[in-house]
């Protein structure tokens, strides 16, 4: 895995290579192996390399057999060596076994089609001298982030990471106020907006094409989109093909010339692909599992998978994380905002594996292809119970039951039903809406400075995920979920999660079941074999009955979420507060204090499980934090939005 950064001018301008050396420099940790640059009037393209395939040739910027088309690449193509057959046919001549020089000779015979040819994850940069073209794409499912910008000066600038763009002194640092709003209510900032106006995210599935002399920059263009077309298919050749698909989809992803293993949670997924990975090598899989005892701590689950296929397994135990000073960590590791709490204990399981592989494959992407979240089995429900009563009659009746419920943080999961009443009153998307949102529209609301309040005007984080119903094209409410999920939660929270924790300690993740013709696959499924009374992953669970032990397979979903409303009371209570209610918070001029420090003491006086809420807003004080300390005045910077 790497990091590219790059700017474009409109013209044949003169590009600062320093400048351009700076941004590159700021993704070191994507590539500590080496990095590279080409700098010519009107471009400048940087790299920095983590070494995978062909080691010693692979060095970049890597450019056609005449020097006239040049490419930065950040990701892996699992299908080089077809490729690589088919244009040697077409006239091409290679000089490396690197997968990257078959995407300069597919720009070459294909243009902008070279991305449908493509089976990997991505994000590159073309730059073509004969047509004075720059080409920026990012692969189907988001695994790989891709930022831009348009400069004052008409320049385009683009990174890996926000702190490539962010080493230009040009670059515009204005918050923007519908971006706080949405990352305060999903826990994230969505694609294709940044928590800075200005800057965009490269959508997954989209390439953008920049021409000089353009006079601005085009939208981006979709070259690919996920479609729920279920189709009639008995089990038995569901679970045949899945197991054909899963078993081909790992096998490409152990191609490396470094050494490679597995995150091993113990749970469906992650067993599934250490299962076949197990299959398909002689020597034994390098398994990684981390724990924190108690209830929750799935080392033993782990443990019994890497016992059944002799796994070279290794297991760090942590009895607790500072998850507070880890608030200020985010910023550092995501650039913006990033309130996934999972994200603490996955930087730390990566630091593990990182001393002992450069890979890593993980079982990401299987809740959303495969319909494991809960949430889709009471969206269900809601969806049904809608189609019988009326809108109005619905929001009378469970509008009512919901406001007279209590909000039992504590009871039983199946006591805690609230939300699902309050979903049921609603209308689909915005039902969903509720039960994915972290921090509801008038509790958030509440928390915002009457200046934020203005400033947001109609703003509807909600939108959203009603758009993407829409665009789902299908009537069906566990497909529908499904699609908002891969467009917002997947792309934007897991795979972001999964790529900044991993790349900060310069190891490369791999998941199997994104493998785009596997999702392809997953959706002609007939919603039966995902989601089968109430049972979620039917069919994965059905194909790995005979490879992992039924104790893995229908035990109660864990993952690495866990509880922080313990650990925002007692001693470190203190600390919360004296930075939730001074320092850059306070003088931010985003937040209303009183109403802050009123979920701070309802959380540590026992009151209510605000966890959530502090969590994010914990978050936000480490970025605003790492504003001052990077020497840009968050007052300042706050003013402009």
């Amino acid at each position: 895995m790497c990091g590219i950064a790059g700017i474009f001018a409109a013209g044949p301008d003169p590009i600062p290579e320093v400048t351009l050396r700076r941004m590159t420099a700021a993704l070191a940790h994507r590539g500590p192996d080496g990095e590279g640059f080409h700098v010519e009037p009107g471009i400048g393209l940087g790299h920095r390399r983590l070494a995978i395939i062909d080691t010693a040739g692979g060095h970049q910027p890597m450019f056609n057999e005449d020097g006239t088309v040049a490419i930065v690449f950040n990701g892996e193509i699992y299908n080089h060596v077809a490729l690589r057959e088919e244009l040697r046919a077409l006239g091409h001549r290679f000089r490396s076994r690197s997968d990257t020089e078959a995407i300069v000779h597919a720009w070459e015979s294909w243009g902008p089609g070279c991305v449908g040819r493509l089976s990997g994850m991505f994000a590159f940069a073309v730059w073509d001298r004969n047509r004075r073209q720059l080409f920026l794409a990012r692969d189907r499912l988001g695994k790989k982030p891709l930022y831009y910008a348009r400069l004052a000066d008409g320049m385009v600038v683009f990174a890996s990471e926000l702190a490539g763009l962010l080493a230009h002194p040009n670059l515009p640092r204005a918050l923007s106020p519908a971006a706080i709003d949405d990352f305060f209510a999903f826990g994230y900032v969505p694609d294709p907006d940044c928590i800075y106006q200005g800057i965009k995210k490269l959508p997954a599935a989209h390439h953008l094409l920049l021409s000089q002399g353009q006079a601005a920059v085009p939208p981006p263009q979709c070259y690919w989109q996920p479609r729920f077309a279920p189709r009639p298919r008995d089990e038995a050749s569901a679970i045949a093909e899945l197991r054909d698909g899963l078993s081909r989809s790992v096998a490409d992803r152990l191609m490396a010339d470094v050494p490679l293993g597995a995150f091993l949670s113990g749970g469906v997924d992650s067993s599934a692909v250490v299962a076949t990975m197990a299959g398909l090598r002689a020597d034994p899989v390098a398994t990684f599992t981390i724990g924190f005892g108690g209830g929750d701590d799935e080392t033993p689950f782990a443990e019994a998978i890497a016992l059944r296929y002799g796994t070279a397994h290794h297991t760090e135990r942590h009895r607790a994380l500072d998850y507070i000073d880890a608030a200020r960590e985010q910023a550092v590791i995501f650039g913006e905002p990033f309130a996934d709490s999972s994200s603490v204990p996955t930087h730390r399981v990566c630091r593990m594996a990182r001393r002992h592989v450069t890979v890593a494959l993980s079982g990401d992407g299987g809740d959303e292809i495969f319909a494991g979240y809960r949430r889709y089995r009471w969206h269900c429900i809601a969806e049904a119970v809608r189609a019988h009563l009326p809108a109005a009659v619905r929001r009378r009746i469970f509008g009512e039951l919901a406001r007279l419920y209590p909000k039992l943080d504590r009871a039983p999961r199946w006591l805690r039903a609230k939300n699902t009443l309050s979903e049921v009153g609603l209308d689909s998307a915005l039902g969903y809406y509720r039960t994915v949102c972290k921090l509801h529209d008038e509790a958030r609301r509440g928390l915002f400075s009457p200046q934020l309040r203005s400033a947001l005007g109609d703003h509807q984080p909600s939108a959203r995920i009603a758009e993407a119903m829409i665009e789902a094209d299908t009537d069906d409410p566990l497909f529908q979920a499904q699609y908002a999920d891969l467009k917002t939660y997947l792309v934007g929270d897991i795979l972001t999660k999964v790529d900044r924790a991993s790349m900060a300690v310069s190891l490369e993740v791999r998941a199997p079941l994104l493998d785009h013709k596997i999702v392809e696959w997953a959706m002609t499924l007939p919603s039966s074999l995902t989601l089968r009374r109430g049972e979620g992953k039917y069919v994965l669970k059905r194909a790995m009955e005979d490879r992992v032990p039924a104790a893995n397979l229908y035990r109660r979903k864990q993952g690495f979420a866990t509880s922080l409303a313990a650990k925002f009371r007692g001693p470190g209570a203190e600390r919360i507060a004296a930075r939730l209610l001074s320092g850059p918070m306070a003088d931010a001029n985003l937040f209303d204090r009183d109403s802050i420090r009123l979920l701070f003491e309802r959380h540590a006086g026992g009151h209510a499980d605000n966890s959530a809420a502090l969590w994010a807003l914990l978050v936000f004080e480490g970025f605003l934090a790492n504003l001052d300390a990077a020497g840009a005045s968050s007052s300042a910077s706050l003013a402009a939005a």
